[in-house]
């Protein structure tokens, strides 16, 4: 209708004029009626709403209700359909419609055939260059890189492909992930094909160098040509962390947003990683750690550089990092900038801004100012925080009557359920394809950033959502062709160890006995301590303070109880993603860790409830489905080292000792109790149904002086290792 013809652009204007008249309002729209006329011809429908999204968004639409996932990028839709959407959109053609219309009628039912799959074929070679990269097409990468190296009289030397349309290409999928219109499994499919095109340039740059060396008796220095990197950034996993899938991400990320990145691996001690960004001429070194204990490998790093002068940004990253850590710990200790990364996606904003010579100082200013005040924040939350002395919180612990608690299955008056075996069974070339269906994707997705909005956050929900939706099912389906292939061709094996043993509770720790030992009389063969929670609770709460040994029968009870523990792991991950690597395939690189990761998790899962039904059998009737398991209903818990209930890594030490873990399955732990390979759990197993998992918190000093001396260790030790829980300042 005539009349509506102006709807479009007056929500556009409107739009603007709110923002610049309401600060703090916000502007949502649905766009369905922008299109409704059009129904049937999807398109032409997802064309016009990418065209007005474009255009609105840029006016300030914060949010449009819109299925995302079929969402063109606006670039992308086909030239002579862009020009009658913005002519529609705008009022700029009374006939817009109408010509909108009759180009629809043209296509196939259903609008979806727009364009042929390969028109983009027709174009010039620095056209289907780009092209591929942003689609992450492999196909044609190599003929088309021949192509253009053939032509020498526009490319005269390979370097000159890469300066030119390879980086250009990089540079749109850079900016194209930075304005949210590609997500980061579609960027290393991206980074994917320019590795290939590289790999296919560098024996020809190698002997153009070696004609030049012939010719004048030395190589020429690359160096006097054009760079076309923003700069160069060192990456590296800390010494004795071997965990390193989000440092590759990060890395494939910066790369595609012309970064020079030199990634040094895992393990990396701090020496090593100073050279490198000496030799490199590195301009921003990034650290990444994902157990507690590489913090104080970070803070180590951090004051080698300012010892050496080393004057470059420092960034910090991984999931055992935070911002307060960062600025509270790190920060301190060196003068030149120490910013802590949220993600892949923040770690190209930081960099550029760090290397813009008209941004970094005002940058680095306002990182300063915000670090300082996170660290009075901090300190002065520690004044304000208030615990219970230890003594106190042990009087208010959570309480078992051990002597009238009924056993899981109801059929006796005994407390606890006898394993049905006691000491290790080892457990080789565990059936994968039994794993599968145990695998929780959640995590898997999180890797991949693709993180769907309620009520579409979980698995498969994550399917629906309209923004990450589509690209969450292509990696899915990529993820399940994987490992089809991994499990039927044996590329991977599953190993672990599951241990039983007569156990009892003495204060916050828990004694193990030797099969037939009589506890009261006995020395135990092994000791796990615990942390006991300190930080006071609401005056108004009853709940105790809990601490792992609570769910042991007190050896004075007389009450005959057992703990089990286990490590399992997924070997030969580590070998494939290196051949992929070498490969130039950083996407099935990624991929290859992201799955190890989730059958060790899912091999865990599928063993503990095993234990639950049939190897303790302490829920021999247990029947929950997957969606129960993740919630949690089972009877018992699993607690790990290093994780909430327990925050001591030095705690695997023993269990390694017990169940001579490394003999027996090969998983072993670094200098920094990481566990190789990194697809590896191991834990704790608790039988009692009233057992929970629970988080431990700061603990104030009495504590850790009375863990340091049950565990015989120094309290500055102690305190190293649980730096990240203590409720005071040791500086």
């Amino acid at each position: 209708m005539e009349e509506h013809n102006l709807y479009a652009v007056n929500f556009i204007y409107a739009t603007k004029a709110i923002k610049g008249t309401l600060p703090g309002a916000r502007v949502s729209g649905g766009l369905s009626n922008l299109s409704f006329s059009f129904r049937g011809m999807d398109a032409i429908r997802e064309a016009m709403h990418g065209v007005f999204l474009y255009h609105a968004i840029k006016s300030g639409m914060d949010m449009g209700i819109v299925n995302a996932g079929n969402l063109p990028v606006y670039d992308d839709i086909h030239k002579e359909l862009l020009q009658l959407c913005e002519d529609l959109i705008w009022n700029k053609d009374p006939e817009a419609t109408e010509k909108l219309l009759r180009y629809a009628q043209a296509q196939d039912k259903g609008g979806k055939k727009v364009i042929q799959t390969d028109e983009w074929r027709g174009g010039h070679i620095e056209e289907r260059l780009e092209y591929a990269l942003v689609k992450g097409i492999e196909k044609y990468i190599i003929e088309d890189t021949e192509e253009a190296r053939l032509n020498q009289e526009k490319y005269p030397r390979p370097l000159n492909i890469i300066e030119g349309p390879l980086m250009n290409g990089m540079k749109v999928v850079g900016d194209l992930f930075g304005a949210g219109k590609m997500f980061l499994p579609q960027v290393i499919k991206s980074a994917r094909v320019m590795k290939k095109a590289v790999g296919h340039l560098i024996p020809f740059m190698e002997k153009e160098r070696e004609e030049t060396r012939g010719l004048t008796g030395t190589a020429e220095d690359e160096a006097s040509h054009f760079d076309p990197y923003q700069g160069t950034i060192v990456l590296a996993t800390v010494k004795g962390d071997v965990h390193d899938i989000g440092k590759n991400i990060v890395g494939v990320v910066l790369g595609c947003n012309n970064f020079r990145v030199i990634d040094l691996g895992v393990m990396t001690p701090c020496d090593k990683i100073l050279k490198a960004a000496l030799d490199h001429k590195a301009d921003i070194i990034g650290l990444s750690g994902l157990i507690t204990p590489s913090l104080d490998e970070m803070i180590f790093v951090a004051k080698e550089m300012e010892r050496l002068a080393i004057k470059i940004p420092l960034l910090i990253g991984g999931a055992t990092t935070s911002r307060t850590h960062t600025a509270v710990k790190i920060a301190p200790r060196y003068s030149a900038p120490v910013i802590h990364v949220l993600d892949a996606s923040k770690s190209v904003v930081v960099c550029s801004q760090l290397l813009d010579e008209n941004l970094k100082d005002e940058y680095f200013e306002e990182i300063m100012e915000e670090y300082e005040a996170i660290r009075q924040d901090h300190y002065e939350s520690l004044k304000e925080r208030r615990y219970l002395t230890l003594s106190q919180a042990r009087e208010n612990s959570f309480r078992i009557d051990w002597l009238s608690e009924p056993r899981p299955d109801q059929e006796t008056e005994d407390t606890t359920v006898k394993p049905t075996f006691l000491g290790t069974r080892v457990f080789e070339d565990y059936d994968l394809q039994k794993l599968v269906d145990y695998i929780d994707w959640k995590p898997f997705f999180d890797v991949w950033q693709l993180r769907g909005k309620y009520p579409n956050r979980g698995f498969p929900k994550i399917f629906n959502d309209k923004t990450v939706g589509e690209e969450a099912k292509k990696v899915y389906d990529d993820a399940q062709n994987m490992l089809k292939a991994l499990i039927s061709q044996k590329k991977l094996q599953a190993r672990g160890v599951v241990g039983f043993w007569p156990a009892q509770s003495v204060r916050d720790d828990i004694h193990l006995f030797a099969e037939g030992a009589v506890p009261q009389a006995a020395e135990p063969i092994a000791v796990f301590h615990g942390l006991r929670q300190q930080a006071e609770k609401d005056s108004a709460s009853s709940d105790p303070y809990h601490c792992l040994s609570d769910f042991i029968a007190p050896l004075h009870s007389g009450v005959p109880d057992y703990l089990g523990l286990f490590a399992v792991a997924c070997f030969g991950v580590e070998a494939l993603s290196r051949a992929y690597e070498e490969a130039c395939d950083d996407y099935s690189s990624i991929m290859v860790k992201a799955l190890g990761d989730r059958l060790a998790e899912a091999f865990a899962e599928e063993l503990h409830e095993r234990v639950r039904r049939e190897l303790w059998a302490y829920c021999a009737d247990e029947r929950l489905d997957l969606a129960d398991l993740r919630r949690l209903y089972y009877g018992g818990i699993r607690p790990a080292p290093g994780y909430p209930s327990q925050p001591d890594h030095t705690e695997k030490l023993t269990m390694w000792r017990l169940a001579d873990i490394e003999q027996c399955t090969g998983i072993r732990l670094t200098e920094s109790l990481a566990m190789a390979p990194a697809s590896a759990v191991s834990g704790l197993y608790f039988s009692n149904v009233k057992s929970k998992y629970f988080a431990v918190g700061k603990i104030s000093k009495d504590q850790i002086e009375d863990y340091a001396l049950r565990k015989n260790m120094s309290v500055a030790e102690v305190e190293k290792w649980l730096g990240p829980i203590l409720g005071y300042d040791t500086d």
